[in-house]
């Protein structure tokens, strides 16, 4: 069993250097007058890009279409076959096309160039032979030939479609470069991952609103700290005399409470009020700050994790409750530090 893994194991270490032999082969092959030309032709795109290929060369254009839209350029997949029969109507003037075909000779393709062409598109193709059918008919041919595929038999495009996908992913990286798009700008297509949380998302937008917490005084007995603490249930509330002028004079946590009463005698407990209990005059934040940066001024400091900020407004008033926990809930670290 031991000699069979090993050996199943060393196979698909052999499909991965094939593979990346294959993409090493590629880029040295490639004709630099060629790739300048489709890169003009991308940079100067002022629509939409259009990439087709049919079968796993379909598979690999739907990829190429996602990685243009995601970094600023719109994009969509043509099914050819579609494209002959009606789909053809979401080419516009100014378009740019990539084909993608490893042949060079895909029939479906070979007869939407002349009609592409009535569109005034421009035809960028990505193909396993330059002087094919296709690579002809373009205005840039850019060559993704492989000599072989990976698998067993060199039947199953393997080799061939990883190639077509790098170039693909290579053209889309040098035009976000050309671009010079942002972080923030590439945050904007991206609001469900991590980067684009950090860049897009406020502490208003996570923040719990003051109003559904009342505050107590600061003579708040003890038993009614936890009775609050134990109504709200989001490990907080916040404390502010009827006389004080300060918008908050404190926070209680359920971290701050177990201080309290591990500080004190039992005996003790009765006589403890809020004022005794809260943190006195906590760091606040803006509610137009980013939830991130709000995360970073919650980082442990003197071995203590901040777990909530009060959030003011440009007067002072506090307006929210931002925890720790929402922001680890939103996905923007990956644990929280424990308040104990």
């Amino acid at each position: 069993m031991t000699t069979s893994q090993g050996s199943n194991a060393q196979d698909v270490v052999q499909a991965l250097l094939h593979e990346a032999a294959a993409i090493t082969a590629a880029a040295n092959r490639l004709n630099s007058a060629s790739v300048d030309k489709a890169v003009e032709i991308l940079e100067q795109c002022q629509s939409k890009v259009i990439v087709s290929g049919v079968g796993k060369s379909g598979i690999v254009a739907r990829k190429i279409a996602a990685t243009f839209s995601s970094v600023g350029l719109v994009s969509l997949y043509l099914n050819p076959l579609d494209a002959l029969h009606g789909d053809l109507g979401v080419v516009a003037p100014g378009d740019v096309v990539i084909l993608l075909s490893n042949s060079g000779e895909t029939q479906e393709i070979v007869a939407m160039i002349s009609h592409l062409r009535l569109r005034k598109t421009q035809l960028i193709a990505i193909v396993g032979k330059v002087d094919s059918a296709i690579g002809k008919g373009c205005d840039v041919a850019i060559d993704a030939g492989v000599e072989t595929e990976a698998g067993p038999h060199n039947i199953v495009p393997t080799s061939s479609t990883t190639v077509a996908m790098a170039i693909g992913d290579a053209l889309a990286t040098v035009w976000m470069q050309r671009r010079k798009i942002t972080p923030d700008e590439f945050a904007t297509n991206h609001p469900g991952g991590q980067l684009g949380k950090r860049l897009t998302l406020f502490v208003r937008d996570l923040m719990i609103p003051i109003d559904r917490i009342a505050p107590l005084p600061t003579n708040a007995p003890l038993v009614t700290v936890v009775e609050e603490l134990t109504r709200y249930g989001i490990g907080t509330v916040w404390v502010r005399d009827a006389q004080s002028k300060n918008a908050i004079d404190g926070l209680i946590t359920d971290g701050d409470l177990r201080r309290a009463l591990r500080s004190h005698e039992p005996a003790k407990w009765a006589a403890l009020t809020a004022g005794n209990i809260m943190t006195a005059d906590p760091i606040t934040v803006d509610g137009d700050t980013l939830a991130f940066d709000a995360m970073k001024k919650m980082e442990r400091n003197n071995k203590k994790a901040i777990s909530v900020l009060p959030v003011a407004d440009v007067e002072g008033t506090v307006i929210g409750i931002l925890r720790l926990h929402d922001l680890v809930q939103a996905g923007l670290a990956e644990q929280p530090a424990e308040d104990n």
